[in-house]
This record gives structure tokens, sequence and C-alpha cells, in this order.
């Protein structure tokens, strides 16, 4: 077993961690400067998907602002949000083909963990480029490795990574996107209790 173990992890783990469904993939890369992955090289479709959703997360402020004074306007521009995230659907679609199946990962938004087909050496970079769903929400950030063991299937091994130099708009979407799995894991934890409730009656 290996591991990695600062004051800053063990802070870390203050972070909500939930499990999620996701499509990742992993590249090893010299240091945590993203700017020459071969990712942007390879993903201009991807890099497309994660700025429009930035520029959505930007814009929400003024489409709150533009309702007060417009509503008509607002209404407008909403449909308009809407027909991007259609655009935004469909590029996810085409990524996730080329990514792979979504699979199952613990993230909160200082890390995540996941299983991997092959090992990483402790405290080397990585490239992770992921599609959170059902958004689809696109992201690629710099990642050091903190944990590395044997996976509970043969042939795996389970990793953890620690996010670093994460843009301001990154670290918010990510939130996001973690509060929204919280919110709906909540209501269906509450829904199955009322349903075995109304069975048991």
């Amino acid at each position: 077993m290996t591991h990695k173990n600062s004051d800053a992890e063990n802070d870390k783990r203050n972070f909500f961690r939930i499990s999620d469904s996701l499509s990742l993939d992993v590249r090893k890369v010299p240091n945590a400067d993203l700017e020459d992955s071969i990712f942007n090289e390879e993903s201009p479709l991807f890099s497309l998907l994660s700025d429009l959703h930035t520029l959505d997360f930007e814009s929400q402020h003024l489409l709150r602002q533009i309702a007060e004074r417009d509503r008509a306007l607002a209404h407008y521009l909403k449909i308009i949000n809407k027909r991007v995230d259609l655009v935004s659907k469909a590029l996810a679609i085409q990524l996730m083909d080329d990514i792979g199946e979504p699979q199952e990962v613990t993230l909160s938004e200082s890390g995540m963990s996941f299983d991997v087909a092959e090992p990483f050496e402790i405290e080397s970079w990585l490239a992770v480029r992921m599609i959170l769903l059902p958004s689809p929400l696109g992201l690629v950030v710099p990642a050091q490795v903190i944990r590395c063991d044997p996976g509970s299937r043969l042939g795996t091994w389970s990793i953890a990574v620690s996010f670093h130099a994460l843009a301001d708009n990154q670290r918010q979407l990510l939130a996001r996107h973690i509060l929204q799995k919280q919110a709906q894991e909540i209501r269906a934890t509450k829904t199955d209790a009322t349903t075995k409730e109304r069975t048991a009656q």
C-alpha cells in the first residue's frame, strides 16, 4: 500500500465526497501545466464543451438581473440557453463514444478516487479528462497521485488523486455538480423511505 501523507491531504478530507458515475480518461503528464497536454491537440470538441458550460455559469447572474427588468427578454435568453444545452449534450454523446463508458468514482472538490488498468507512481502528475453526468459538464484538470493500491479486481489498481491549480470557475462548477448530486441522493432516499412506509401499511 502506498500513500502520500500531509496536513493538506488531511484537510482535504473535510470536503464533501460523493459516489458518482462519469466518463473518465487519464494521461500521465510531466507537471501540473496542461497547456501542452495531448488532450488539447486530440480533443478540441472537449474544450468547446467545457467553454460552453463556463460561459453559461458566468452568465447566470446577468440573466437574473435581466429577469428583474425585462421578463420577455429573460424568457428569450432562457430559450437560447436551452439550445446551447442541446448542443452540449450532442457534443457529450460524441465525446463519450471516444472516452468510453461511465465508471464508478468517489468525487470531491479536492480530488477523486477510481480504478485504472496500470499503476501510477505517488506524486506523479496526471491530466484528468472527465464528463460529469447528467449535465453534461466537461472538465480537464491537473491532478497528483496520492495513493495507489491493488484494486479489488484482478489486473486493476485503485488510485486517489488530488486536484491542483483548478480555475475558480472549474471549482465552482465542480462544487455545483456535487451539491446537485447530493440533493438528488437525498430526494431518492426520501422517496424510497416513503415507498417502504406505504408498502408496510
